[in-house]
């Protein structure tokens, strides 16, 4: 395997396959990547998602009907908690476009969000400005459209966003890292033409207990879980899974999914779905 290294979208990529890929495939994954973040990223103020959260009206793409039809569901089984307009909430503690990291008094998102926002297949539209946030699944959602870009390319594939990733052919095995010892697994997964995320407290941290997986009903961090790991044939409803469990609802809807999980409390136990297939070297007491 040969291993395509690139730093985009705030995290490292490596994309694995059977054999380097030519200038012509990787100008196309080059040009995916900055298409959906010319659309999505709130950290740009060129984007779409930037435009509308100043300005109001709408976002033109083919992304837009598959995640918010996802956060749709998402909100849904977490009874709000996970919704598209925590993104003034997430600026409120410091994790805005500038990464300022200065901390102002947490605010909720309006958990009625589909009041305000609609969507087509092809189209999202607010009625008035409003700022989205899509990290709940958008880097999910992302690797699925780099190894669509790469479907043609014979072989084995690993495409890999910051831990989450995508795989075709080959068994890959997988570490499920510590969330507060990055040199430790608390288990490990066999993955084969699946996809895997993971989300974690101590990833994009700050502050007195500050982090990036908030309770959009009230702005706060959450406190329970530490880490989450789902498993689904796509990286983006694994990845919106991750996110679920973070909540009260999320086993449920990983469930009605057809995804497998696992999650840490913060006290150090840990937890599966039935039928998980990774193998854990700690487990709920």
């Amino acid at each position: 395997m040969t291993i395509w290294r690139f730093d985009a979208i705030g995290t490292v990529w490596e994309i694995e396959t059977s054999h380097e890929l030519d200038t012509d495939h990787r100008a196309r994954v080059g040009a995916e990547i900055e298409r959906f973040d010319r659309e999505w990223s709130r950290f740009r103020e060129d984007s779409s998602v930037t435009r509308v959260g100043r300005d109001g009206g709408s976002i033109s793409s083919a992304d837009a009907g598959a995640m918010l039809d996802a956060y749709r569901d998402l909100s849904r089984a977490t009874s709000g908690a996970v919704n598209p307009l925590v993104a003034d909430s997430l600026d409120a503690l410091g994790y805005d476009a500038s990464y300022s990291f200065i901390a102002r008094p947490p605010i909720a998102a309006p958990t009625e969000w589909t009041d305000l926002v609609r969507w087509t297949a092809a189209e999202a539209s607010a009625s008035a400005p409003a700022l989205l946030d899509v990290g709940a699944l958008g880097k999910g959602r992302l690797v699925d459209l780099v190894a669509a870009v790469l479907d043609d390319v014979s072989g084995d594939l690993v495409v890999d966003a910051g831990g989450d990733m995508r795989v075709r052919g080959d068994v890959v095995r997988v570490g499920l890292e510590h969330p507060y010892d990055p040199t430790k697994a608390i288990g490990v997964i066999e993955l084969q033409d699946a996809a895997l995320c993971a989300s974690a407290i101590n990833r994009r941290a700050w502050g007195d207990g500050l982090h990036h997986v908030l309770d959009a009903r009230t702005g706060v961090p959450v406190r329970t879980w530490a880490a989450t790991w789902a498993i689904a044939p796509e990286a983006m409803r694994a990845d919106a899974v991750a996110t679920a469990l973070f909540f009260e609802g999320g086993p449920e809807l990983a469930a009605s999914w057809g995804v497998e999980w696992v999650r840490m409390t913060t006290d150090g136990r840990a937890e599966r779905s039935p039928g998980c297939p990774a193998q854990l070297f700690t487990t709920r007491r």
